[in-house]
């Protein structure tokens, strides 16, 4: 389909740019994740200049349909999850509610000392033994956060056997006894992935990640456990919901 417009109406132009883009994602002609076709291709099948293509692919990219990969071209961006951050964060319960289909994979495991900061949010002692836990999380397959969790080793022992068995948090604290516990603070700041994590999140290097720190605790107050998790900006979007 081809554009074209009487001169001194640039403006509208690449707006019908963009809703044909749009309309082509939305039909399954550029499906998520593919390639759209190069800046000169689109501009010859619009019959507009490059300048315009370049209005309308920002456009879309400030809408999150797009994103712009330096030297590799620019590529459609899959639906954004909905995260409810609440105190009751659990990320198979969200995922699965968006009708996807949620999974974990263990990628490490250790016992390492408390740092100070770790044993204040933890109300334990500095250099008292910690299991930490790193896991991959996924929706539908495709990665979504890397999340690292922090314990009481003396409590949990063998958790990290049981979390790479059950893939689940909830499943985990389950089997020791914890029924229920609830979030009591959360901070989301935001950061450039470090290589590894951009590995494992299937992102390119300089993606952005959404990074976000926590304490868990018991309904009586006690802490649990405390986490960073980092999370595949362009794959979710938080809603703060009033508690």
């Amino acid at each position: 389909m081809s554009l074209t417009e009487p001169p001194n109406t640039g403006v509208a132009l690449w707006r019908r740019v963009a809703d044909s883009i749009e309309q082509a994602i939305a039909d399954g002609t550029y499906p998520h994740d593919t390639r759209l076709p190069g800046e000169l291709e689109i501009a010859e099948i619009h019959r507009v200049n490059r300048h315009t293509v370049r209005r309308a692919l920002a456009a879309l990219a400030e809408r999150g349909l797009v994103r712009a990969e330096r030297g590799s071209g620019t590529y459609v961006e899959a639906p954004r999850i909905a995260y409810p951050l609440r105190s009751r964060t659990r990320f198979s319960e969200i995922v699965g509610a968006g009708g996807h289909e949620a999974d974990g994979k263990l990628l490490h495991s250790s016992i390492e000392a408390a740092s100070p900061d770790l044993a204040k949010r933890l109300a334990l002692k500095t250099g008292a033994p910690l299991l930490r836990i790193d896991a991959l999380r996924t929706a539908d397959r495709i990665p979504i956060c890397i999340g690292t969790k922090w314990m009481s080793a003396d409590r949990f022992a063998d958790g990290a056997r049981i979390y790479e068995k059950l893939k689940s948090t909830t499943k985990l604290l389950s089997q020791f006894g914890v029924r229920d516990y609830r979030r009591e603070w959360t901070k989301v700041t935001a950061a450039i992935a470090e290589a590894g994590d951009a590995a494992r999140l299937d992102l390119a290097l300089g993606r952005p990640v959404l990074v976000v720190d926590s304490l868990d605790v018991e309904p009586d107050g006690s802490p649990l456990l405390t986490s960073r998790s980092r999370f595949a900006a362009e794959r979710v979007q938080f809603v703060i919901e009033n508690q």
